[in-house]
């Protein structure tokens, strides 16, 4: 039987970059990542969808730039930059 603990704590983890004034935690995305990987205090996995943020604050847009790729948890609202591997997903689509 398989040892789910250490199966978990196996996962790559996403590198806290800041935290903002209101307690949300800006984070930076692994590679193709999709879903958010914030444990709760249970060590349970949010699992909620990152979509594009596009109407930030002024906070966000004060430490990252007002053009910043955001990726938001549709969950548990923790922020997400880009991969430093992945090419950007601004600009025009390209066929």
């Amino acid at each position: 039987m398989a040892n789910t603990e250490s199966e978990a704590s196996a996962a790559p983890v996403c590198e806290v970059v800041d935290t903002l004034s209101t307690g949300v935690l800006v984070k930076r995305r692994l590679q193709r990542m999709r879903a958010c990987n914030e444990r709760d205090d249970k060590g349970k996995v949010c699992a909620g969808h990152l979509k594009r943020w596009y109407f930030f604050g002024e906070e966000v847009a004060g430490k990252f730039g007002k053009d910043a790729e955001i990726y938001r948890c549709e969950n548990c609202k923790t922020l997400y930059l880009p991969a430093t591997d992945e090419t950007p997903r601004t600009g025009t689509l390209s066929y």
